[in-house]
């Protein structure tokens, strides 16, 4: 393995994603999405996709690079998330307009559960039980058992081929810091996945040059780093480019 795990570009970050793929990504409402990663996904064109994520994406404006950007570039199977719908119901999300015409397929599973069942996958857990989506639309046609007298429903791990992520510091090693909510989903899929993609924002330091306590993904987990360039080159939340003007 190569003593840096830093790339020239994310096109080259990206590079060898198949038709098919499953891919992790990380973020939650803004703080830890890898846009930028998304934005060269958008370009290379992979196909045919199933996407993990905590939702499919925002209606706010701007827009920035999303999984409803992949919907409605024809790159997307299914997705696996949390959340369909906008927070206001007067938004419509590009997602839903694919699902309710029968384009894209979609899996609901409860956040908590989501994040298990990752966790699951990267700590060789194949399956467990949980109370949450026990009588609801969920929990059809699955199996469940009753333990201390109360019902839960069978989860599987879920194992993904690429998991994109976003770190505000990394080194070359690929040990990675996430700062403040970044540290959502982020973690997780890293755990999850076979091949662990990274956008950063802080200069990628030498290997060895972070204190071990600082690390939340250690780099044995990471395979490729970017480093995001200032805007507007790099895609950073609007409030970042704005004190970087």
């Amino acid at each position: 393995m190569p003593r840096t795990k830093l790339v020239g570009s994310f096109a080259e970050a990206v590079a060898g994603v198949p038709d098919g793929a499953t891919i992790a990504f990380g973020g939650f409402a803004g703080p830890g999405t890898p846009y930028n990663l998304i934005r060269a996904l958008l370009a290379q064109g992979a196909r045919d996709l199933t996407c993990v994520s905590n939702t499919t994406g925002g209606a706010h404006q701007p827009r920035m690079p999303d999984i409803g950007m992949l919907v409605e570039n024809g790159q997307v199977r299914k997705v696996v998330c949390s959340f369909t719908a906008a927070t206001r119901p007067t938004d419509v999300l590009p997602f839903a307009r694919f699902h309710e015409a029968g384009e894209v397929e979609a899996e609901l599973v409860p956040q908590g559960t989501l994040a298990e069942r990752l966790r699951a996958a990267g700590s060789g857990i194949p399956a467990f039980y949980t109370p949450t989506g026990v009588g609801t639309e969920v929990a059809e046609g699955r199996e469940t058992r009753v333990f201390n007298g109360r019902e839960h429903l069978l989860e599987h791990a879920l194992p993904v081929d690429y998991a994109f992520l976003r770190a505000w510091k990394a080194d070359e090693a690929g040990n990675l810091r996430y700062r403040l909510s970044q540290r959502n989903f982020n973690p997780i899929m890293a755990m999850a996945a076979r091949t662990v993609v990274v956008e950063v924002e802080e200069e990628v330091l030498p290997a060895g040059a972070m204190d071990p306590d600082d690390v939340h993904t250690p780099g044995v987990l990471v395979h490729r780093l970017v480093r995001i360039p200032p805007p507007p080159e790099g895609l950073w939340p609007t409030r970042r480019a704005e004190r970087a003007r």
